[in-house]
């Protein structure tokens, strides 16, 4: 059950849940506040929660407000490009035939394009690539941790996604991973793969999963602060 309030004039998502304590929590990239809460506490309850931990939310929201954030991607020569959390730089080639991408050593992203191509043409090319080397990444990952935590998926896939870096259904037992990830260093790709995943045991973001998370991968809290630390996409993120 979802529900939203105001309280200070900061929005916040109330999800009720069969948990046994409150979780409040901010979220990049705009500071978006959500409490998970047990079923049994009251609206008054949380936003007395909520009062009590204004200056931390303010705090946080500060921080992402300060966060860089990338322009908007011209997909011209020289163009900053990352990928797996390496800067890369633009380099176009024109030529005819199909399109390709390749990396040439630590500094040099090549494009290869027909002549004529737009911004268009060059970011799809760009996103294929990234979406193919993302799934050569994700399945050992995948197979890795579906033996380890004892969980099966019975799919997963990559998509561009707005929001979440990765979600779970669990009852489709499917999971997503964020297109976006591709530019991430890998740590922050199996924080991702282990989470999701993880939802397949337990549903929420509840005591026991922190447990789970803190038994499987001890130092998730780095790799998510890594992950939420680089510059943001010049997207207008709306959640």
């Amino acid at each position: 059950m979802v529900k939203r309030m105001t309280v200070s004039g900061i929005a916040v998502e109330v999800v009720r849940k069969d948990i046994k304590n409150l979780h409040l929590g901010v979220y990049p990239p705009v500071g978006r506040v959500r409490v998970a809460t047990p079923l049994v506490v009251s609206d008054e309850a949380v936003r007395l929660a909520v009062i009590d931990k204004l200056g931390w939310i303010k705090r946080q929201r500060a921080q992402f407000a300060k966060q860089p954030r990338q322009s908007e991607r011209e997909m011209v020569n020289g163009e900053s490009h990352y990928f797996l959390g390496q800067r890369y730089r633009l380099r176009l080639h024109e030529v005819n035939g199909s399109g390709r991408v390749a990396l040439r050593g630590i500094a040099s992203l090549d494009l290869f394009v027909r002549p004529g191509s737009g911004r268009e043409q060059r970011e799809e090319l760009l996103h294929r690539w990234y979406r193919e080397q993302l799934k050569v990444l994700i399945k050992p990952l995948v197979d890795q941790w579906q033996s380890a935590l004892g969980v099966e998926a019975a799919a997963w896939g990559v998509k561009k996604m707005k929001t979440k870096w990765g979600s779970c259904s669990v009852d489709a037992r499917r999971i997503w991973v964020n297109l976006e990830l591709a530019k991430k260093p890998t740590a922050c790709l199996e924080y991702i793969v282990v989470h999701e995943l993880l939802h397949l045991l337990e549903r929420s973001h509840s005591d026991r999963f922190v447990a789970l998370m803190d038994e499987h991968l001890p130092d998730w809290r780095s790799r998510r602060a890594a992950l939420n630390a680089g510059a943001l996409g010049y997207e207008s993120w709306d959640y």
